[in-house]
């Protein structure tokens, strides 16, 4: 691995962000206090939905990044999960805490196997 004292970096960088933002949700409010008519009930409870949604999808990435870290730190990253074949730099580069190669990562999302 090339630049892998860049990658860490990166990686480290990324998971503060998503720490603070994190933070930040699980303290915003979404309603006030105060009574709500229906439509303002639906609108409040469709609003929560999505500050649940992106929450989930921000300590998924916080997740990947801790993995990929502890992968770092271990020696195995870099190496597929699947098939143990490298993952392409190129790959790295663009999706730093990426965990199996492009073949392994299509074939998971389409359901399929390939080791």
């Amino acid at each position: 691995m090339s630049d892998l004292v860049a990658i860490k970096r990166k990686l480290i960088a990324r998971k503060k962000d998503l720490e603070i933002i994190m933070a930040q949700m699980y303290r915003e409010k979404v309603a006030d206090d105060q009574v709500q008519d229906t439509g303002d009930q639906a609108l409040t409870s469709a609003l929560e939905e999505l500050k649940i949604s992106l929450h989930n999808n921000e300590q998924q990435e916080y997740n990947k990044i801790i993995k990929a870290l502890e992968m770092i730190e271990q020696g195995s990253y870099g190496i597929c999960i699947e098939c143990s074949k490298p993952i392409s730099e190129k790959r790295l580069a663009l999706f730093p805490n990426a965990t199996r190669c492009l073949v392994c990562q299509e074939a998971l999302e389409e359901g399929r196997s390939v080791v």
